[in-house]
């Protein structure tokens, strides 16, 4: 499915990010992420705020351009042609730089690949499904009789919400209803195949989702993002729960007893040391690992997660912290920074499309607002040292920890500067001759 984390660093060969070169042994799927430029017909997403900085630029370099030919050419100003066309060669590649980032983003960036060849670009969304879907049934076929791990990132309930024809309109939730639902078929479809194959009572299945629903993601009148419910914010928001607070479904029958429901705070940074201990394994010892291994907790040894504090970002900027207190079972939640809404009564931010991490639309808080999430779920009311009598000894409890969760980074490279999103022709993944990138499996085989 769904990889999201890139492929080359240095050539267009490298393949240093790929799945294959950190861990895996099988890969199918997008190494890229999905954006509605992949479909073609919603308004383009991908870095939205920085194409539009680009094309002022341009407009400028344009209007520049015209301003000195025309002066030039009236008398009104002396200038040489050969600094007019300079700007205007200047211009130029700088519109070919990102319009070649963002416009050709479908048959750049909207690929298919098994293991290190490219078998779609741009990718057909009609039959992405089905395609991913006979992979992952196939995959457990073939590995039936030894252990693995089917690591599967569906396409499915992320914008654009490729929906096939068979399911579109079966919702009374109009698309996002209708690709739910898909989601659920298929998701139906893998569990048949591991109860069919005798395999159900041998294998952990976890099921949950990476973030909170996208407010922001919006067609006409049509929320196109799913619901958040009590919570607020959503996607993109590093510390609101309707960001990150989503439910986890685990099913291993014979093992862990059915119908239970855990109300404690995990991560998905647990999955890791999970599967580590499933397969027998030893996580390393050589750094801090900030997941901890579900199965006490899910099979009752352990009521309390493992999980002290929880620290969530935007980006590489600390926003919220989160403190579940062991002596008491409450949990603190304090913010350093929020998104500024657009408009301020929205709880998201309509104007640019997704909040931003940092900059003049972030609010910064010193002391920070501070929950009762055991009380106050919708973080709807903060707290201060006249409402609460702990609030001082609890900031400062969280300071602490921020400190000495910073002591174990080890600082990198920032992977969202506007000089990593510019494209790289030297690092585009082409299944041709570049820049004539264009193939599809079906018509290799034939």
């Amino acid at each position: 499915g769904k990889w999201h984390m890139g492929v080359n660093c240095k050539t267009r060969h490298d393949h240093c990010h790929h799945p294959l070169n950190h861990g895996f042994d099988y890969f199918y799927g997008m190494p890229f992420t999905l954006v509605n430029e992949c479909q073609g017909t919603d308004e383009p997403e991908l870095a939205k705020s920085l194409q539009d900085t680009y094309w002022f630029y341009t407009q400028m370099t344009i209007l520049a351009v015209f301003t000195l030919v025309i002066g030039k050419l009236a008398n009104l100003f002396p200038v040489k042609w050969k600094i007019i066309i300079y700007l205007a060669i200047c211009g130029l590649l700088h519109f070919i730089s990102w319009f070649s980032s963002y416009g050709f983003t479908k048959y750049w960036n909207c690929i298919l690949m098994r293991n290190h060849d490219i078998t779609e670009q741009p990718m057909n969304l009609q039959k992405t499904t089905s395609n991913m879907l006979q992979e992952a049934m196939t995959f457990i076929g073939r590995n039936k009789r030894r252990p693995f791990l089917l690591f599967v990132s569906l396409l499915h309930v992320h914008t654009p919400l490729i929906t096939t024809e068979k399911f579109q309109g079966r919702s009374r939730h109009g698309l996002y209803g209708d690709n739910v639902e898909e989601m659920d078929w298929m998701v139906g479809r893998l569990l048949d195949v591991i109860d069919k194959e005798n395999l159900k009572n041998t294998t952990f299945i976890y099921f949950a989702s990476d973030h909170g629903g996208f407010l922001e993601a919006h067609r006409g009148n049509s929320q196109l993002g799913g619901w958040n419910g009590i919570y607020k914010g959503g996607k993109g928001m590093g510390g609101w729960e309707g960001g990150i607070r989503v439910p986890g479904i685990v099913r291993w029958p014979g093992v862990l007893p059915a119908g239970t429901v855990i109300d404690e705070p995990t991560s998905l940074m647990d999955i890791y040391p999970t599967v580590v201990q499933l397969a027998g394994g030893a996580v390393p010892q050589d750094r801090v690992m900030d997941g901890h291994t579900l199965l006490p907790l899910l099979q009752g040894t352990e009521q309390r997660s493992r999980h002290e504090f929880l620290f969530h970002y935007c980006g590489v900027f600390l926003h919220a912290v989160r403190w579940h207190q062991k002596n008491s079972g409450t949990v603190w939640k304090a913010h350093y920074a929020t998104p500024v809404f657009q408009p301020e009564a929205s709880g998201a931010c309509f104007r640019r499309g997704i909040c931003p991490c940092f900059g003049d639309d972030v609010t910064h808080h010193d002391p920070p607002l501070l929950f009762n999430l055991s009380q106050d779920p919708s973080e709807a009311n903060p707290l201060s040292a006249g409402t609460e009598p702990l609030f001082d000894t609890v900031v400062r409890r969280i300071r602490r920890a921020v400190e000495e969760h910073r002591k174990t980074l080890t600082p990198v490279p920032q992977q969202l500067s506007p000089y990593n999103n510019i494209w790289k022709p030297w690092l585009q993944p082409c299944c041709g001759t570049f820049p004539f990138c264009w193939c599809h499996e079906e018509n290799n085989k034939a």
